[in-house]
């Protein structure tokens, strides 16, 4: 059932985030699905799958009666202002609601979200691990990628060369430009393995924010100071719609961060038949095995490097792995998946059970 105006929703997603940000895309992929199960409205700001989004007010007018045939209306949250503006809609105004809180986090909530997240009336975690982190876990629903989205190119070597940054095979980072995204560790691991693959080229994919315009600058100064400036490439930030075109013509897709709350560009990337290198935070220990990349300590410049020597040896075995990463991310790690996972507890959560 498509968003109406009309009716009462059953579902209430909220997005309270004007930039697109990593949580703002897996809200987006979850509600793709979801308008074709639920009477679903999107509250706040724009999704480029969603309905058209109404605002807070006009979501408080819908939900004051029960959805038909629901005894309440269920709001899907996943941050802490939208935790905030529906206990306020839940408690205060009295609306027949219940919240539903996705975490990702994968160490201990800080003070005001705990707070928050205990007021639930349900809360998902992404993996295994965020779900030690909080209370009232109703269920375990691993983000899933949508793999008719993001597929692999027919001709990956035609699809690097239409991207114009030269070299015959391409190696990507994607995500913002800074330390916790290891850009620095992509960066100096790539000054070691490109004068030894000289028919690669290393690009960085993502925005630099104006607090980190220093660290930049010295990645920059890195490079030029190891004669790379044609071969490390910072090509910005790009739209969402242009990102599988990257990614797929990508060879391999590094991803060092420090911290990662679950990480979804490997997934991505392993949906586009591309292989990844990446350290070991968020999901990536869960998804990542020899047969699609490697996995590596968190921080340590030797261990990538020296994965990333060994996966680039032979352009051949990447083809191979790439290969068993699109057969990973179809079979256990689909969009379809998660949102049925979603489902399964709505039903649940309408048939009134409780968690505590």
């Amino acid at each position: 059932m498509n968003n109406t105006t009309l009716q009462t929703p059953e579902l209430v997603v909220t997005n309270f985030h004007r930039r697109f940000t990593g949580v703002s895309a897996t809200a987006d992929a979850v509600v793709s699905q979801q308008l074709n199960q639920f009477r679903l409205c999107l509250v706040g700001d724009k999704l480029p799958s969603g309905p058209s989004p109404i605002s807070y007010r006009q979501a408080i007018s819908l939900c004051r009666k029960p959805p038909e045939n629901r005894p309440f209306a269920i709001w899907h949250v996943r941050r802490n202002l939208e935790m905030a503006a529906a206990i306020f809609a839940r408690d205060v105004l009295r609306l027949p609601i219940r919240i539903v809180f996705t975490s990702a986090a994968q160490r201990l909530h800080s003070i005001v979200p705990r707070h928050l997240i205990a007021r639930m009336d349900a809360v998902v975690a992404t993996t295994a691990k965020a779900a030690t982190f909080v209370p009232k876990l109703a269920a375990v629903v691993p983000h899933g990628v949508d793999t008719t989205r993001f597929t692999p190119a027919a001709d990956r070597a035609a699809s690097w060369s239409s991207l114009g940054h030269g070299g015959q095979h391409g190696i990507g980072i994607v995500g913002r430009v800074r330390p916790e995204k290891g850009t620095d560790l992509f960066v100096d691991a790539m000054i070691r393995v490109l004068p030894k693959r000289p028919d690669f080229t290393a690009i960085i994919i993502g925005r630099t924010m104006p607090s980190d315009a220093a660290f930049e600058a010295d990645l920059r100064t890195r490079i030029e100071s190891a004669g790379l400036t044609k071969r490390i490439l910072f090509v910005g930030e790009h739209p969402p719609t242009a990102i599988p075109k990257i990614i797929q013509s990508l060879s391999l897709l590094v991803a060092p961060a420090r911290y990662e709350g679950y990480g979804m560009t490997p997934l991505e990337a392993m949906a586009s038949g591309v292989p990844v290198v990446a350290s070991d935070t968020g999901v990536y220990g869960e998804i990542i095995d020899p047969k699609v990349g490697h996995v590596v300590p968190i921080g340590s410049l030797n261990d990538l490097t020296e994965a990333l020597m060994d996966i680039t040896q032979c352009t051949d075995k990447l083809t191979d792995m790439g290969k068993n990463a699109r057969h990973t991310a179809q079979s256990r790690l689909s969009l379809h998946s998660e949102a049925d996972g979603y489902s399964r507890l709505l039903a649940k959560i309408w048939q009134g059970e409780t968690f505590c």
